[in-house]
């Protein structure tokens, strides 16, 4: 049962950041979330430094050893607080499950900041 809230909680939060980022905002110019950073900023986190972005206003998660800031998507997220049930954790295996379509798998990448130190 538990396996199956968690993959609804990150269909959930993917399909939201699809659709977050692909709607069109009043003027008709898309809504920016967050913009993938440069390589400059492009830096490794070590799984406790993750672990300290666990809030709402401060939400990092892990997907396949790659740093994910959130942060600014968790209040879109169509499955509400269910988002941070995973804040500074990994939430990798939920996010492969079969629900995604190969989108979701390109959305993502724009709110990496990082790899997860190993």
């Amino acid at each position: 049962m538990e396996m199956i809230m968690l993959i609804t909680l990150v269909l959930c939060f993917f399909i939201g950041a699809f659709l977050l980022i692909t709607r069109k905002s009043q003027s008709g110019k898309e809504k920016v979330v967050q913009s993938k950073p440069s390589k400059q900023g492009f830096k490794s986190y070590t799984k406790a430094e993750v672990s300290l972005h666990n809030k709402r206003t401060d939400c990092w998660v892990i997907i396949k050893d790659k740093v994910y800031d959130v942060s600014s998507y968790v209040e879109e997220h169509p499955g509400g607080d269910a988002i941070l049930r995973n804040a500074g954790d990994d939430s990798t295996e939920g996010f492969y499950g079969p629900q995604h379509g190969t989108g979701v798998f390109q959305l993502i990448e724009d709110f990496c900041i990082g790899d997860l130190k190993q």
